[in-house]
């Protein structure tokens, strides 16, 4: 064989290496290009979907104390304890659908029954709660007669329902992980929080605007739209589950799975009476099956991690009760001050609105900060201060409201008609109470991301969505620590520090008890926040083998759907995941 043919049969290989390599760039292209078009649309869905269920959630919190204390008759205090537990509620059905879906029901069936849970609720909810006692449909005139114990009754069923629908979107449709969180770094994951709440906030302000707009307007508007938002949240849902668009997060270490550590240790070793064994180092070993107990070493682990973050958690209930002002304190402080604007009578979702807007402003600019002008202080001490001037925030705007109910009191009274009745309110303007909601716009905007960050790096790569899950936990028990805190103020003052009428009582004495409350919760958390300082160093001395193996593949961008796995390592933008 000559030498020609060599080079012959070389530069054969050399083609056919090259064709094959421009099939598998076409190949990937192809594929890369698809991965783009379905992550745009599955944006898009998820959007839509969280716009019209923030919009039904919204609607219900901001016509709830208006509707209960004119139209039912409730006390202030009364109808402030029924928004709180329904907020309470919203947040925490979550966490009890997405433990039903990997426990009982499958995610299909469980979203069929959800979808159609919320519905009920927003029919009924439209049909014998919030309309006005005459409206009319077409030409014919309709009267709502119900009774007025039925019509609790059902107001009470539909709010049920309804928070049993948010909790099958929240859990399953619109989770965390769809977002795309688990596509960024350690280092990114503060970017990816601000920019996810910025985002948020921003559909918020949509909403609150959309919900001024039907305040002002005539009940139809309100009859017809909360049904409509509720279908076609429905439809879209429906289009995402048949493309295979919903995110499928994978089962890992449950909340009931945790208080299940905890449990089997606290029986195992009798409290402090059982000494630790010999392979035994902690109280929560106890729990592992070769110390007597009943779950295996990864579980007794990832709870220890969750019980290093329970003062974290814990710290944050005072704040979440300061935040729930607005649906409470705050709605009562809006209602009973001057909201005639030039003859335009000024809808109280408009004061919701006011209070997103520093999220909207600050938000960009604190990310700038950390990101580019100081990299490297976007570590725990950094966070840890972020949450400190939060709470710090919180207290100034619920100080700064006692101070100015004193001042509402001194304006001569004036009628308003709010909701279809005459209401004897102070002349104030609203526009003095500006500041106190802007002040706790500035305190989510500092608390929120960073309180995400710690909660999602603290913990292992396998068990940052129960941490989640835990902080959401807590979030709505921070609801009903409020609507007890309420009801407790209202016992003890004997109705004096949350009266039914504010003008002869002092509402003014509950909101500076809750600022020094706030101020103590301050003290706190900085006594224990220089354990959550050095986050990397943390999971370097407590990630033991199986975890850290996750955390070495953290790097590993994934899209889950259901039956399909998409995988794709390029660097995605932050703009391309809010999209």
């Amino acid at each position: 064989m000559s030498v020609t043919d060599f080079t012959i049969t070389d530069e054969n290989v050399r083609l056919h290496h090259s064709i094959e390599k421009e099939k598998t760039v076409r190949h990937i292209g192809d594929f890369c290009s698809s991965y783009s078009v379905k992550k745009i649309q599955v944006g898009i869905c998820l959007l839509l979907v969280e716009l019209c269920e923030r919009f039904t959630f919204f609607e219900v919190v901001c016509n709830m104390i208006p509707f209960c204390t004119i139209k039912l008759g409730y006390h202030n205090c009364q109808a402030a304890i029924l928004n709180l537990c329904f907020i309470g509620t919203s947040v925490l059905t979550p966490v009890f659908v997405g433990w039903v879906t990997d426990v009982y029901l499958g995610r299909n069936k469980l979203v069929y029954i959800c979808l159609f849970l919320h519905f009920l609720g927003t029919a009924l909810l439209s049909v014998v709660a919030f309309p006005l006692e005459d409206f009319y449909l077409g030409t014919y005139h309709a009267v709502n007669n119900i009774p007025k114990t039925e019509q609790h009754t059902l107001f009470y069923v539909a709010l049920l329902t309804i928070c049993l629908g948010i909790g099958g979107v929240r859990a399953i449709v619109c989770p965390l992980g769809a977002f795309g969180l688990q596509e960024y770094g350690p280092q990114n994951t503060m970017s990816f929080f601000n920019w996810f709440y910025w985002l948020m906030n921003l559909n918020a302000t949509i909403v609150f605007l959309g919900i001024s707009y039907i305040q002002h307007s005539q009940a139809w508007a309100l009859v017809l739209l909360i049904p409509f938002m509720s279908t076609l949240m429905a439809l879209i849902t429906l289009h995402m589950i048949y493309y295979n668009l919903i995110y499928q997060s994978e089962k890992r270490c449950s909340l009931l799975t945790s208080v299940g550590v905890l449990v089997s240790a606290l029986k195992t070793c009798h409290l402090q009476y059982c000494p630790l064994g010999r392979d035994a180092t902690s109280r929560l070993d106890h729990a592992e099956e070769k110390n007597g107990g009943c779950y295996s070493e990864l579980h007794v682990e990832d709870t220890t991690f969750f019980l290093t973050l329970l003062p974290l958690f814990i710290f944050q209930l005072l704040y979440r009760m300061c935040i729930m002002q607005i649906p409470s304190g705050y709605y009562l402080q809006t209602m009973n001050s001057n909201l005639n604007l030039d003859g335009f009578l000024l809808p109280i979702a408009v004061m919701n609105a006011i209070s997103i807007l520093p999220l909207l402003i600050l938000s960009p600019f604190l990310e700038y900060f950390s990101t580019c002008l100081f990299p490297s202080k976007r570590g725990g001490s950094f966070l840890s201060t972020c949450i400190i001037a939060g709470n710090l925030f919180a207290a100034l705007s619920v100080m700064i409201a006692g101070f100015f109910e004193i001042h509402r009191k001194h304006f001569p009274p004036v009628e308003q008609p709010l909701s279809g009745k005459v209401l004897t309110v102070s002349s104030m303007p609203c526009f003095y109470l500006i500041l106190q909601y802007v002040l706790l716009g500035v305190a989510e905007t500092l608390v929120n991301p960073a309180l995400s960050v710690i909660s999602y790096r603290f913990v292992p790569s396998t068990v940052r969505g129960t941490s989640m899950n835990f902080l959401t936990l807590f979030n709505g028990f921070g609801c009903f620590t409020g609507a007890l805190l309420v009801e407790l103020v209202y016992l003890i003052s004997e109705g004096n520090w949350f009266p039914n009428t504010l003008n002869k009582g002092n509402l003014e004495s509950f909101f500076f008890f809750l600022a020094s409350l706030t101020l103590l919760n301050v003290l706190g958390f900085w006594s224990v926040s220089q354990r959550y300082c050095n986050l990397n160093h943390f999971n370097a001395q407590n990630i033991r083998g199986s975890n850290l193996e996750e955390t070495l593949l953290l790097h590993e961008k994934s899209l889950k759907f259901y039956g399909s796995i998409q995988e794709f390592s390029s660097s995605i933008d932050l703009w391309e995941t809010a999209l």
